[in-house]
Protein backbone atom coordinates (compact mmCIF):
# COMPACT_ATOMS: atom_id res chain seq x y z
CA UNK A 1 0.00 0.00 0.00
CA UNK A 2 2.99 2.34 0.32
CA UNK A 3 2.97 3.25 -3.28
CA UNK A 4 -0.16 5.36 -3.22
CA UNK A 5 2.07 7.87 -1.36
CA UNK A 6 4.26 8.40 -4.67
CA UNK A 7 3.78 8.47 -8.20
CA UNK A 8 4.39 5.87 -11.04
CA UNK A 9 7.54 6.31 -13.00
CA UNK A 10 7.65 9.42 -15.05
CA UNK A 11 5.08 11.59 -13.72
CA UNK A 12 5.39 14.05 -10.63
CA UNK A 13 4.02 16.43 -8.29
CA UNK A 14 4.23 20.03 -8.99
CA UNK A 15 3.31 22.51 -6.10
CA UNK A 16 3.70 25.96 -4.45
CA UNK A 17 6.34 28.37 -5.58
CA UNK A 18 6.92 26.16 -8.74
CA UNK A 19 3.60 25.82 -9.64
CA UNK A 20 3.24 29.37 -9.56
CA UNK A 21 5.57 29.79 -11.62
CA UNK A 22 4.71 27.11 -14.49
CA UNK A 23 1.12 29.04 -14.32
CA UNK A 24 3.35 32.71 -14.71
CA UNK A 25 5.55 31.03 -17.75
CA UNK A 26 2.05 30.19 -19.24
CA UNK A 27 0.50 33.42 -19.22
CA UNK A 28 3.28 34.95 -20.79
CA UNK A 29 3.74 32.45 -23.96
CA UNK A 30 0.17 32.70 -24.21
CA UNK A 31 0.02 36.72 -24.56
CA UNK A 32 2.19 35.64 -27.47
CA UNK A 33 0.29 33.42 -28.96
CA UNK A 34 -2.53 36.10 -28.40
CA UNK A 35 -0.57 38.81 -30.10
CA UNK A 36 -0.36 37.23 -33.75
CA UNK A 37 -3.98 36.60 -33.07
CA UNK A 38 -4.08 32.68 -32.58
CA UNK A 39 -7.32 31.41 -31.11
CA UNK A 40 -7.57 28.82 -28.85
CA UNK A 41 -8.75 25.13 -28.92
CA UNK A 42 -8.83 22.12 -26.66
CA UNK A 43 -8.75 18.48 -27.70
CA UNK A 44 -9.40 15.70 -25.56
CA UNK A 45 -6.98 13.72 -23.66
CA UNK A 46 -7.68 11.19 -25.24
CA UNK A 47 -8.75 10.15 -28.64
CA UNK A 48 -9.16 7.27 -31.59
CA UNK A 49 -5.95 5.16 -32.09
CA UNK A 50 -6.34 6.00 -35.77
CA UNK A 51 -5.38 9.88 -34.62
CA UNK A 52 -1.87 8.61 -34.24
CA UNK A 53 -1.65 5.52 -36.00
CA UNK A 54 1.37 4.85 -38.16
CA UNK A 55 0.07 6.15 -41.33
CA UNK A 56 0.14 9.85 -39.81
CA UNK A 57 3.35 9.57 -38.53
CA UNK A 58 3.67 10.48 -35.05
CA UNK A 59 4.95 8.40 -32.02
CA UNK A 60 5.62 4.74 -32.15
CA UNK A 61 2.86 2.71 -31.38
CA UNK A 62 4.67 0.97 -28.24
CA UNK A 63 5.28 4.44 -27.27
CA UNK A 64 1.37 5.31 -26.86
CA UNK A 65 -0.19 4.48 -23.72
CA UNK A 66 -3.44 2.36 -25.40
CA UNK A 67 -6.41 1.49 -23.57
CA UNK A 68 -10.27 0.27 -24.61
CA UNK A 69 -13.77 1.42 -24.35
CA UNK A 70 -16.79 0.32 -23.55
CA UNK A 71 -17.19 -0.93 -27.02
CA UNK A 72 -13.87 -2.22 -27.64
CA UNK A 73 -12.64 0.69 -29.58
CA UNK A 74 -8.51 1.22 -29.09
CA UNK A 75 -7.88 4.63 -27.22
CA UNK A 76 -5.04 6.56 -26.44
CA UNK A 77 -3.51 9.10 -24.31
CA UNK A 78 -2.76 12.47 -26.40
CA UNK A 79 0.94 11.93 -26.92
CA UNK A 80 1.09 14.81 -29.51
CA UNK A 81 -1.17 17.79 -30.42
CA UNK A 82 -0.85 18.23 -34.05
CA UNK A 83 -2.79 15.77 -35.23
CA UNK A 84 -5.54 16.30 -32.51
CA UNK A 85 -5.57 19.81 -33.76
CA UNK A 86 -5.54 18.57 -37.33
CA UNK A 87 -8.51 16.16 -36.95
CA UNK A 88 -10.41 19.37 -35.12
CA UNK A 89 -9.55 21.70 -37.62
CA UNK A 90 -10.80 19.14 -40.68
CA UNK A 91 -14.02 18.30 -38.30
CA UNK A 92 -15.48 22.21 -37.60
CA UNK A 93 -13.27 24.97 -40.00
CA UNK A 94 -12.37 24.95 -43.59
CA UNK A 95 -8.75 25.73 -44.33
CA UNK A 96 -9.23 25.58 -48.13
CA UNK A 97 -11.11 28.62 -48.18
CA UNK A 98 -9.29 30.99 -44.85
CA UNK A 99 -6.72 30.49 -42.99
CA UNK A 100 -7.03 28.59 -39.53
CA UNK A 101 -4.66 29.97 -36.38
CA UNK A 102 -5.24 27.82 -33.41
CA UNK A 103 -3.30 27.80 -29.99
CA UNK A 104 -3.50 25.24 -27.46
CA UNK A 105 -1.94 24.28 -23.68
CA UNK A 106 -2.43 20.50 -22.31
CA UNK A 107 -1.24 17.22 -21.22
CA UNK A 108 0.86 14.98 -23.52
CA UNK A 109 1.75 11.49 -22.60
CA UNK A 110 4.28 8.97 -23.98
CA UNK A 111 5.47 5.87 -22.81
CA UNK A 112 9.17 6.21 -23.42
CA UNK A 113 11.48 4.04 -21.85
CA UNK A 114 12.80 4.75 -18.24
CA UNK A 115 16.43 4.96 -18.24
CA UNK A 116 15.82 8.27 -20.62
CA UNK A 117 15.23 10.18 -17.96
CA UNK A 118 12.09 11.89 -19.69
CA UNK A 119 9.05 12.58 -18.00
CA UNK A 120 6.37 10.42 -19.71
CA UNK A 121 3.50 13.53 -18.70
CA UNK A 122 4.69 16.83 -19.76
CA UNK A 123 3.03 20.18 -20.86
CA UNK A 124 3.01 21.70 -23.91
CA UNK A 125 1.88 24.54 -25.28
CA UNK A 126 2.02 25.34 -29.20
CA UNK A 127 0.29 26.66 -32.18
CA UNK A 128 -1.32 25.65 -35.82
CA UNK A 129 -1.03 27.99 -38.68
CA UNK A 130 -3.57 24.99 -41.35
CA UNK A 131 -4.05 26.59 -44.70
CA UNK A 132 -0.90 28.55 -45.62
CA UNK A 133 2.16 27.31 -47.51
CA UNK A 134 3.80 30.90 -47.76
CA UNK A 135 7.17 31.68 -46.57
CA UNK A 136 5.93 34.22 -44.62
CA UNK A 137 3.70 31.48 -42.26
CA UNK A 138 7.49 29.84 -42.35
CA UNK A 139 8.83 33.25 -40.92
CA UNK A 140 5.99 33.67 -38.88
CA UNK A 141 5.89 30.71 -36.70
CA UNK A 142 9.80 31.12 -35.95
CA UNK A 143 9.32 34.79 -35.13
CA UNK A 144 6.21 33.47 -32.46
CA UNK A 145 9.12 31.13 -31.48
CA UNK A 146 11.80 33.60 -30.44
CA UNK A 147 9.26 35.81 -29.15
CA UNK A 148 8.10 33.70 -26.51
CA UNK A 149 11.92 32.67 -25.44
CA UNK A 150 12.43 35.98 -25.13
CA UNK A 151 9.36 36.57 -22.89
CA UNK A 152 10.05 33.39 -20.84
CA UNK A 153 13.30 35.49 -19.84
CA UNK A 154 15.71 33.47 -21.91
CA UNK A 155 19.01 35.70 -23.25
CA UNK A 156 20.90 33.07 -24.85
CA UNK A 157 19.40 30.70 -27.23
CA UNK A 158 19.19 29.53 -30.79
CA UNK A 159 16.34 28.37 -33.50
CA UNK A 160 18.06 26.03 -35.60
CA UNK A 161 16.02 25.12 -39.02
CA UNK A 162 16.21 22.64 -41.41
CA UNK A 163 14.66 21.43 -44.58
CA UNK A 164 13.07 17.89 -44.98
CA UNK A 165 12.28 18.33 -48.78
CA UNK A 166 16.05 19.51 -49.40
CA UNK A 167 16.68 15.87 -47.91
CA UNK A 168 13.80 14.24 -49.40
CA UNK A 169 14.60 15.12 -52.85
CA UNK A 170 17.67 13.80 -52.34
CA UNK A 171 16.34 10.56 -51.23
CA UNK A 172 13.92 10.07 -54.15
CA UNK A 173 16.95 10.57 -56.34
CA UNK A 174 19.09 7.84 -54.39
CA UNK A 175 16.43 5.48 -54.47
CA UNK A 176 17.04 3.23 -51.42
CA UNK A 177 15.18 0.20 -50.10
CA UNK A 178 13.29 0.90 -46.41
CA UNK A 179 15.98 -0.22 -44.44
CA UNK A 180 18.59 1.65 -46.24
CA UNK A 181 16.68 4.98 -45.77
CA UNK A 182 16.29 4.58 -42.15
CA UNK A 183 19.40 3.49 -41.70
CA UNK A 184 20.82 6.54 -43.31
CA UNK A 185 18.05 8.86 -41.55
CA UNK A 186 19.63 7.34 -38.44
CA UNK A 187 22.80 8.20 -39.54
CA UNK A 188 22.74 11.71 -40.53
CA UNK A 189 20.28 12.67 -37.22
CA UNK A 190 23.24 11.27 -35.43
CA UNK A 191 26.02 13.40 -37.25
CA UNK A 192 28.08 10.12 -37.94
CA UNK A 193 29.69 11.05 -41.01
CA UNK A 194 32.01 7.70 -41.03
CA UNK A 195 28.22 5.72 -40.78
CA UNK A 196 27.04 7.98 -43.80
CA UNK A 197 30.34 7.42 -45.62
CA UNK A 198 30.05 3.83 -45.21
CA UNK A 199 26.54 4.06 -46.08
CA UNK A 200 26.79 5.67 -49.78
CA UNK A 201 29.76 3.61 -50.59
CA UNK A 202 27.93 0.69 -50.26
CA UNK A 203 24.89 1.77 -51.95
CA UNK A 204 27.08 2.32 -55.20
CA UNK A 205 25.91 6.06 -55.38
CA UNK A 206 26.28 8.84 -58.14
CA UNK A 207 29.68 10.67 -56.90
CA UNK A 208 27.57 13.94 -56.97
CA UNK A 209 24.93 11.90 -54.21
CA UNK A 210 27.10 10.68 -52.22
CA UNK A 211 28.87 13.58 -51.52
CA UNK A 212 25.48 15.79 -50.70
CA UNK A 213 24.67 13.00 -48.23
CA UNK A 214 28.35 12.86 -46.47
CA UNK A 215 27.86 16.67 -46.21
CA UNK A 216 24.75 16.87 -44.39
CA UNK A 217 25.47 15.94 -41.00
CA UNK A 218 28.76 19.03 -41.16
CA UNK A 219 26.03 21.01 -43.02
CA UNK A 220 24.93 23.27 -39.80
CA UNK A 221 25.79 26.87 -39.05
CA UNK A 222 24.86 30.71 -40.05
CA UNK A 223 23.09 31.52 -43.34
CA UNK A 224 26.07 31.04 -45.12
CA UNK A 225 25.32 26.78 -45.25
CA UNK A 226 22.65 27.82 -47.58
CA UNK A 227 25.17 28.52 -50.42
CA UNK A 228 27.14 25.30 -49.28
CA UNK A 229 23.80 23.21 -49.69
CA UNK A 230 22.93 24.67 -53.11
CA UNK A 231 26.09 23.87 -54.55
CA UNK A 232 26.33 20.30 -53.26
CA UNK A 233 23.69 19.44 -56.08
CA UNK A 234 21.89 20.04 -59.15
CA UNK A 235 18.47 18.49 -58.14
CA UNK A 236 15.91 21.13 -58.57
CA UNK A 237 13.64 20.18 -56.02
CA UNK A 238 16.75 20.36 -53.15
CA UNK A 239 17.72 23.87 -54.84
CA UNK A 240 13.62 25.31 -54.47
CA UNK A 241 14.22 23.76 -50.92
CA UNK A 242 17.30 26.31 -50.46
CA UNK A 243 15.52 28.74 -52.00
CA UNK A 244 12.83 28.74 -49.37
CA UNK A 245 14.76 28.91 -46.97
CA UNK A 246 16.89 32.05 -48.42
CA UNK A 247 13.23 33.97 -48.79
CA UNK A 248 12.24 33.08 -44.86
CA UNK A 249 15.73 34.28 -43.67
CA UNK A 250 15.05 37.57 -45.52
CA UNK A 251 11.60 38.15 -43.79
CA UNK A 252 13.34 36.81 -40.20
CA UNK A 253 15.23 40.20 -40.97
CA UNK A 254 12.22 42.48 -41.16
CA UNK A 255 11.16 40.68 -37.36
CA UNK A 256 14.65 41.51 -36.63
CA UNK A 257 15.35 37.92 -35.39
CA UNK A 258 17.55 36.77 -37.45
CA UNK A 259 20.35 36.28 -35.17
CA UNK A 260 19.07 33.90 -33.33
CA UNK A 261 18.66 31.47 -36.85
CA UNK A 262 20.77 28.67 -37.20
CA UNK A 263 20.24 26.31 -40.42
CA UNK A 264 20.84 22.82 -40.27
CA UNK A 265 20.47 20.27 -43.15
CA UNK A 266 21.33 17.35 -40.51
CA UNK A 267 18.05 17.94 -38.78
CA UNK A 268 16.40 14.54 -40.09
CA UNK A 269 13.10 14.17 -37.93
CA UNK A 270 11.91 10.91 -36.49
CA UNK A 271 7.94 12.42 -37.03
CA UNK A 272 6.93 11.10 -40.38
CA UNK A 273 4.23 14.24 -41.03
CA UNK A 274 7.42 17.03 -41.76
CA UNK A 275 7.76 18.41 -45.17
CA UNK A 276 9.67 21.82 -45.54
CA UNK A 277 11.17 23.65 -42.73
CA UNK A 278 11.68 22.04 -39.18
CA UNK A 279 13.10 23.61 -36.92
CA UNK A 280 14.13 23.07 -33.08
CA UNK A 281 14.89 25.63 -30.26
CA UNK A 282 18.12 25.34 -27.93
CA UNK A 283 20.03 26.95 -24.84
CA UNK A 284 22.75 25.93 -22.57
CA UNK A 285 21.49 23.41 -19.57
CA UNK A 286 20.05 20.91 -21.48
CA UNK A 287 20.55 18.76 -24.36
CA UNK A 288 17.08 18.27 -25.17
CA UNK A 289 15.05 21.05 -27.78
CA UNK A 290 13.03 23.42 -25.91
CA UNK A 291 10.65 24.08 -29.15
CA UNK A 292 10.33 21.63 -31.96
CA UNK A 293 8.31 22.48 -34.80
CA UNK A 294 7.90 22.17 -38.58
CA UNK A 295 5.26 22.08 -41.63
CA UNK A 296 3.38 19.13 -42.40
CA UNK A 297 1.50 19.93 -45.75
CA UNK A 298 -0.02 16.62 -45.85
CA UNK A 299 -1.34 15.38 -42.72
CA UNK A 300 -5.09 16.68 -42.99
CA UNK A 301 -4.85 13.96 -46.02
CA UNK A 302 -5.66 11.75 -43.47
CA UNK A 303 -8.36 13.61 -41.64
CA UNK A 304 -10.21 14.04 -45.42
CA UNK A 305 -9.47 18.02 -45.74
CA UNK A 306 -6.05 18.32 -47.51
CA UNK A 307 -4.71 22.19 -46.22
CA UNK A 308 -0.91 23.38 -46.16
CA UNK A 309 0.11 23.72 -42.94
CA UNK A 310 2.54 24.73 -40.25
CA UNK A 311 3.16 24.42 -36.11
CA UNK A 312 5.56 24.09 -32.97
CA UNK A 313 5.26 23.18 -29.75
CA UNK A 314 7.00 24.52 -26.59
CA UNK A 315 8.27 21.77 -23.84
CA UNK A 316 7.23 23.82 -20.96
CA UNK A 317 8.22 21.69 -18.36
CA UNK A 318 12.08 21.77 -19.49
CA UNK A 319 11.64 25.18 -20.60
CA UNK A 320 10.92 26.32 -16.56
CA UNK A 321 14.08 23.88 -15.61
CA UNK A 322 16.37 25.23 -18.00
CA UNK A 323 15.04 28.86 -16.39
CA UNK A 324 15.88 27.67 -13.12
CA UNK A 325 19.54 26.46 -13.65
CA UNK A 326 20.36 29.82 -15.76
CA UNK A 327 18.98 31.07 -12.99
CA UNK A 328 16.79 33.62 -14.37
CA UNK A 329 14.22 35.15 -12.60
CA UNK A 330 10.26 33.80 -12.96
CA UNK A 331 7.18 35.23 -11.47
CA UNK A 332 5.35 33.59 -9.12
CA UNK A 333 2.32 35.04 -6.93
CA UNK A 334 2.99 36.59 -4.17
CA UNK A 335 2.26 35.01 -0.57
CA UNK A 336 -1.54 36.05 0.52
CA UNK A 337 -1.69 38.07 3.27
CA UNK A 338 -2.54 36.39 6.51
CA UNK A 339 -5.63 37.54 9.07
CA UNK A 340 -5.67 35.40 12.38
CA UNK A 341 -8.93 35.42 14.25
CA UNK A 342 -10.32 33.55 17.35
CA UNK A 343 -13.87 33.35 18.69
CA UNK A 344 -13.76 37.05 19.31
CA UNK A 345 -12.32 38.97 16.43
CA UNK A 346 -13.72 36.38 13.82
CA UNK A 347 -16.50 38.73 12.78
CA UNK A 348 -14.38 41.54 12.09
CA UNK A 349 -11.40 39.50 10.38
CA UNK A 350 -13.93 38.06 8.02
CA UNK A 351 -15.10 41.91 7.16
CA UNK A 352 -11.94 43.41 6.43
CA UNK A 353 -10.95 39.84 4.66
CA UNK A 354 -14.26 40.73 2.49
CA UNK A 355 -12.64 43.79 2.32
CA UNK A 356 -9.03 43.41 0.83
CA UNK A 357 -10.40 40.69 -1.86
CA UNK A 358 -12.77 43.20 -3.30
CA UNK A 359 -9.43 45.44 -3.66
CA UNK A 360 -7.85 42.50 -5.21
CA UNK A 361 -5.80 41.45 -2.46
CA UNK A 362 -5.00 37.64 -1.75
CA UNK A 363 -6.00 37.12 1.90
CA UNK A 364 -5.68 33.88 3.94
CA UNK A 365 -7.69 33.56 7.30
CA UNK A 366 -5.91 31.29 9.64
CA UNK A 367 -7.88 30.52 13.08
CA UNK A 368 -5.18 31.14 16.19
CA UNK A 369 -4.36 27.77 17.62
CA UNK A 370 -5.58 27.13 21.17
CA UNK A 371 -3.87 26.39 23.92
CA UNK A 372 -4.12 23.13 25.55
Amino acid sequence: MQRIFHTPEGVRDIYNEECSQKHHLEQEIHQVFDSYGYSEIETPTFEFFEVFSREVGTVPSRNLYKFFDREGNTLVLRPDFTPSVSRACATYFNPDQEVVTLSYTGQAFINSSSYQGRLKETTQMGVERIGDNSPEADAELLAMTVECLLRSGLKEFQVSVGQVDYYKSLLTEADLDEDAEERLRSLISQKNYFGVEDLTDEQNMKPELAKAFQSLPHLFGSYDVLEKARNLTSNIKAIEAVERLEEIYEILKIYGYEKYISFDFGMVSKIQYYTGIIFQAYTYGTGEPLVKGGRYNDLLKHFGKPAASIGFVIMVDSLLTVLCRQKIHVESTPAPVVITYNNSTRKNAIIEAQKLRRQGTSVALRREKEDC
